[in-house]
């Protein structure tokens, strides 16, 4: 691989290892850019904050100790520093203008809970049978690409819908279209792949290839050893030769 823009930090509390070694290991691998895209801070009205993003009093000091390291490593590799983030309509304005505060030069979107993660919403992983669910997942993506903030759509396969099949592949296809339409990128997730996850799921990719949107490899490193995953990297290689997948191997920022 030639670029990763999907990596995490310890800040958001699911992951290992410091940022230096994420980019030495990074570096060793032959990558010539590194993105850092940890889950984005955010303080609902409430006083809320979700248990797996960088708290907002860390924020300041993920993005400084990555420019720091962008200007320390810049002869060696190029870091780009964004965020992952939801698309939530009821919050969305906000969370935008907060990531944006820090400087942020990118946002990739992860899909986590549909329903703005209100009490009672919709974890995208949880198994679901409900057509209402997959349908509001799919608007979730379509109005999040609208926007035109994104620069690229982590894991779209990420809801886990096990209901009727028909339902799931149109609610995909619908996904992979306006990806094309507005030509933003999909992402084939290395997480998934190595902790054999419900995702990448083969009838997303397949619909993917009938579609033709532009697909994306993403690390979604939470440890330093995963900056360098050469099984997922076959296997993912394997899905865009066999759907016959328009992968691009960068950003249009780079």
């Amino acid at each position: 691989m030639f670029a990763n823009y999907h990596t995490h930090t310890f800040r958001c509390g699911h992951a290992s290892g410091t940022e230096r070694e994420y980019i030495e290991n990074a570096i060793r691998g032959g990558f010539k850019i590194l993105g850092f895209s940890d889950h984005a801070p955010f303080m609902f009205p409430d006083g809320r904050e979700s248990s797996f993003r960088v708290p907002t009093f860390m924020a300041q000091d993920y993005f400084e100790t990555l420019q720091a390291l962008r200007e320390e490593y810049k002869d060696r590799i190029k870091i780009h520093i964004g965020f992952e983030m939801e698309y939530y309509p009821k919050y969305f304005d906000r969370m935008l203008k907060y990531a944006k505060s820090f400087g942020s030069e990118y946002l990739i979107l992860g899909q986590h809970f549909i329903s703005n993660e209100d009490p009672g919403s919709t974890y995208s992983g949880s198994p679901c049978t409900d057509e209402i669910k997959i349908v509001e997942y799919a608007d979730c993506l379509i109005e999040a690409m609208k926007t035109g903030e994104f620069s690229y759509i982590a894991h779209p396969d990420v809801f886990n819908f096990v209901g009727d099949k028909a339902i799931r592949e149109r609610e995909w296809r619908r996904i992979c279209v306006a990806a094309r339409e507005m030509d933003i990128p999909l992402e084939i997730n290395f997480l998934g792949i190595r902790t054999g996850r419900h995702y990448p799921a083969a009838d997303f990719w397949r619909v993917a290839g009938e579609e033709k949107p532009k697909v994306i490899f993403g690390l979604d490193a939470h440890e330093v050893v995963d900056t360098v995953d050469e099984k997922s990297l076959a296997i993912a290689k394997k899905a865009v030769d066999f759907y016959g997948l328009p992968l691009i191997d960068k950003l249009e920022m780079d």
